[in-house]
């Protein structure tokens, strides 16, 4: 059976502002120090498994230019440009029902666009054994992390009887509080819930059409007029009329049979500046220094500087960031209120610096 893959790459990454930016989002930043954006790297490791003609990448209009500018070799037809943002379910079933019209039936990898990973190989090995699984049945198959410690940032997925190469997904929580956290770790029986999932296109539809059926005919109506001259009038309205829903509340939530496989390959969701950190290297002090910055004294800080000279004198467990019209200061213990500062320039109609 066909392998494709649907690359989600319509976020705006307001966490990791001010370098991401609403014209220039982290998926299209290089936060390794290697010259490689996000986007590219994703495309890059899953080479082994899916041919180029067969990846596809769910965007925002907005994005078009800049997936072609970084993904030349993605034909023009598989950029599946979004004209509204409206969360993973409706970008998961556009990208269904495009592949249906291309190839009828086939695997698809649904994966974001903005995650590491540190072993590649094993990343591969267990996208293997999704795909086996997947094909097995309508089987939905999700990746999930075994976790490390107790992460209050992260959805979680409790599992149950193995199964093969997986194991029988029981439920999905929300993120838990600390306490929560603990208790999920301890047990062995939680993953991290990823983002990332393997099935084939028959079995994900029949699941947008029992619990999902407006957002099932939109989409069957974008693909039977792919080609046609109504197709962006299509695709404008029926986008219009989406709800903004996830697919783990619209259709993982409510399915069945549905599996999990374990992955431990060195993921990093690159959620906010913290994750500058753990995916580059840092110097005696456990710094991260990038850019013109002299830091004298510091301990446990992420410094990206830009043009001009940065200078740090004594300061510990924070995250300075310079651009050509903003400077970022930050806790450590607040990176997640970043979106925060975007709120305020909203309000404040700076929509520039957004």
């Amino acid at each position: 059976m066909k392998i494709t893959a649907v690359i989600m790459a319509g976020g705006k990454g307001e966490r990791f502002w001010p370098k991401s930016r609403t014209s220039h989002p982290k998926q299209f930043l290089s936060l390794t120090g290697d010259g490689e954006t996000m986007i590219q790297k994703t495309v890059k490791r899953i080479s082994p498994i899916v041919q180029t003609e067969d990846i596809f990448i769910v965007t925002n209009e907005e994005y078009r230019n800049l997936v072609k500018e970084q993904l030349p070799e993605i034909p023009d037809e598989n950029i599946l440009a979004e004209p509204y943002a409206r969360n993973t379910a409706p970008c998961i079933a556009f990208a269904s029902a495009m592949i249906k019209r291309k190839y009828e039936n086939a695997v698809m990898l649904v994966l974001p666009s903005d995650h590491l990973i540190k072993y590649e190989n094993i990343y591969t090995r267990t996208l293997c054994n999704a795909i086996v699984k997947a094909t097995e049945d309508n089987n939905l198959v999700t990746i999930g992390i075994t976790p490390s410690y107790a992460e209050t940032g992260y959805g979680y997925i409790n599992f149950g009887e193995e199964s093969g190469n997986a194991y029988k997904v029981e439920k999905f929580v929300e993120k838990p509080d600390l306490r929560t956290a603990k208790k999920y770790l301890s047990s062995g029986k939680y993953l991290w819930n990823s983002g990332m999932f393997v099935w084939q296109v028959s079995a994900i539809e029949e699941c947008f059409r029992n619990f999902m059926p407006e957002v099932y005919t939109g989409a069957e109506k974008i693909g039977e007029a792919f080609g046609t001259d109504s197709f962006e009038t299509v695709l404008e309205s029926e986008y219009k009329a989406f709800p903004s829903e996830s697919i783990d509340f619209g259709i993982m939530e409510k399915a069945s049979d549905i599996y999990t496989i374990p992955g431990s390959f060195g993921w990093d969701d690159v959620g906010n500046w913290l994750a500058v950190e753990r995916i580059n290297e840092t110097d005696d002090n456990r710094n991260y220094i990038e850019g013109d910055v002299i830091a004298e004294n510091c301990e446990r800080t992420t410094i990206c500087g830009g043009k001009r000279l940065v200078a740090a004198v004594g300061v510990e467990d924070i995250i300075i960031v310079d651009t050509d019209d903003a400077v970022l200061v930050c806790s450590k213990n607040n990176t997640q209120d970043v979106k925060k500062i975007i709120a305020r320039l909203k309000e404040n109609n700076r929509t520039e610096l957004i």
